[in-house]
């Protein structure tokens, strides 16, 4: 490889050149789930409400996601937790729906049926999401998003936060 001019500002990223003025991602990646050794597919989602308002702590809310969550059937939600502005849990495919259509999907069925109109919208378009890796990921990510609360001063223990559970168990 011939040497860069630094005038040329020019990065070298796995022996190519790459213009530092390259066009931003518009929208997060989301890549398909892969499967590793037979092993089962668990993705750790977060799922933010539009402008981080705190909207879903609260009980209406929590009963709204967990029905929409139980009727979205192409993916099982394990555990969760609801803060008041983002969700975290864990979910795992059940069938070949794309993570973007499920969670879209019951996005719009918790929109469709939020009983207070003037904090529409309510979702952030986008949403992040992580592939595990092992029973031990599983369980470190759990630990962190389960005290989630407790970090955020809103409880001074995370078995006493009422936002959060199970809906089905994801074994690894």
């Amino acid at each position: 490889m011939r040497a860069l001019d630094v005038s040329q500002r020019l990065i070298v990223l796995c022996g190519r050149a790459i213009s530092p003025r390259m066009p931003r991602r518009r929208r997060l990646a989301h890549p398909p789930p892969l499967e590793r050794n037979l092993r089962p597919i668990i993705i750790f989602l977060t799922v933010c409400t539009a402008s981080r308002k705190p909207l879903l702590a609260r009980n209406a809310a929590h009963e709204l996601l967990h029905r929409a969550w139980s009727v979205a059937t192409t993916w099982d939600v394990g555990r969760y937790v609801v803060l008041p502005d983002h969700v975290h849990m864990f979910c795992a495919p059940r069938d070949d729906v794309p993570l973007l259509t499920w969670v879209r999907y019951w996005k719009t069925l918790v929109s469709r049926h939020w009983p207070w109109p003037s904090e529409q919208p309510i979702w952030q378009r986008d949403y992040w999401d992580t592939q595990l890796r092992s029973d031990e990921s599983y369980e470190a990510k759990w630990e962190y998003v389960r005290n989630n609360p407790v970090r955020h001063g809103l409880i001074s223990g995370a078995d006493a936060w009422p936002y959060a559970g199970e809906l089905r168990v994801l074994d690894w």
